[in-house]
């Protein structure tokens, strides 16, 4: 399990790889015209292939389940109640993972059922911050 800190790093980091990938296959970076693109002011990408905008919906939603995680880490902190919330901050973390890579594949419904999880995380921190 990690602890209340290795999981909102982890999260933070996981979040900065699913945004610059996200950036990188929009622009398709691992070409010389991509690579161009992605330098520049990125006025004219192409239009992105499917797996690069799941990839962006997948960054997204991640920035927009960051909001909630930070704010209930923070929440168990101040509560003096990090231990407790550490749990559900490793449950988000991990379902976090894996819903990126689900979500790459396009597997919708295992996709959603891994998001509730992560937000099955985010209640158990939540619990454990209002004691």
């Amino acid at each position: 399990m990690l602890t209340d800190v290795q999981a909102l790093v982890s999260a933070t980091l996981l979040t900065f790889v699913m945004v610059m990938s996200a950036s990188l296959m929009k622009s398709k970076a691992w070409t010389p015209s991509g690579l161009a693109l992605a330098f520049g002011n990125r006025d004219n990408l192409p239009e992105p292939s499917p797996v690069a905008s799941r990839a962006d919906r997948a960054a997204k939603n991640m920035l927009e389940g960051m909001v909630f995680f930070v704010a209930l880490a923070c929440a168990a902190r101040f509560a003096n109640r990090p231990q407790e919330a550490a749990l559900g901050a490793t449950v988000f973390v991990y379902a976090r993972v894996v819903y990126w890579f689900v979500y790459l594949a396009g597997v919708p419904y295992l996709r959603t059922a891994v998001w509730f999880a992560s937000v099955a995380g985010l209640v158990m921190m939540g619990r454990a911050a209002l004691g």
